[in-house]
């Protein structure tokens, strides 16, 4: 994937107003086109996502730190996926790129909303199971 497609998905400062919409539907777009993607996998690293985002959502600032390494964990999961063949090279890029910025509950959430966004264009432009 490249970088200047990576850049516009942040999670800081002012939200793009159209990170949820063409960004998210550039990127499964990007991500459909590799149908080596398993969307089972996908899916499974999406549930992961919305359980920590269940989590964090109610904990304090202390509490969300003792998770962020959890959360953070996720990257090593996609790359084991990756070295299984089960997802590619972008999509670990994508979420590399997306766990760097999850700092507080905030970015947690946009995260979580983000891939929700991904996860609803990538079952058009992603493999059909």
């Amino acid at each position: 994937m490249h970088q200047q497609q990576l850049d516009k998905i942040k999670f800081t400062g002012t939200i793009d107003a159209e990170l949820f919409s063409s960004t998210a539907k550039e990127t499964a777009q990007k991500i459909g086109e590799n149908k080596n993607n398993k969307p089972t996998q996908l899916r499974r690293f999406y549930d992961e996502i919305v359980m920590w985002h269940e989590k964090t959502q109610q904990a304090d600032v202390d509490k969300f730190k003792e998770y962020l390494p959890f959360i953070k964990m996720i990257n090593a999961k996609v790359a084991y996926a990756k070295g299984r063949k089960h997802v590619d090279d972008n999509y670990m890029q994508l979420i590399n790129h997306c766990l760097k910025q999850v700092t507080d509950q905030k970015t947690m959430n946009i995260f979580k909303t983000f891939m929700e966004a991904f996860m609803g264009f990538y079952k058009v432009y992603g493999p059909k199971s």
